[in-house]
């Protein structure tokens, strides 16, 4: 008798669910600055903001390498992610990696 063959994965897996939005807050040394922002896929995200994938935001260009600190959420939707973005915003450098607000890992 020959052993079932392994199962193996599909040509188009369907598409992993994303996990939900997630506010995250990057460090640039060269700069000694912070800069908040929000996501579904952070790694990526961060990527871009370093420039190792298109669509990073202006406002980054000039501090990279930026350092993911620290990721809060996840939050239902865009728009609970967006308060609380605005919520870290208001606080101000070191205070903004301590925010009173669920975290996620950043490995």
């Amino acid at each position: 008798m020959t052993p079932p063959a392994e199962p193996t994965e599909p040509e188009h897996a369907p598409p992993v669910e994303a996990p939900g939005w997630a506010v995250y807050v990057l460090w640039s040394a060269r700069l000694e600055r912070t800069y908040v922002g929000i996501a579904q896929d952070v790694p990526r995200r961060v990527r871009q903001h370093n420039g190792e994938l298109i669509r990073g935001a202006r406002a980054t260009r000039a501090g990279r390498p930026w350092e993911l600190r620290v990721v809060y959420g996840p939050y239902a939707d865009r728009s609970a992610a967006q308060i609380a973005e605005a919520e870290v915003k208001r606080l101000s450098g070191a205070a903004r990696f301590a925010f009173d607000a669920p975290q996620l890992p950043t490995n």
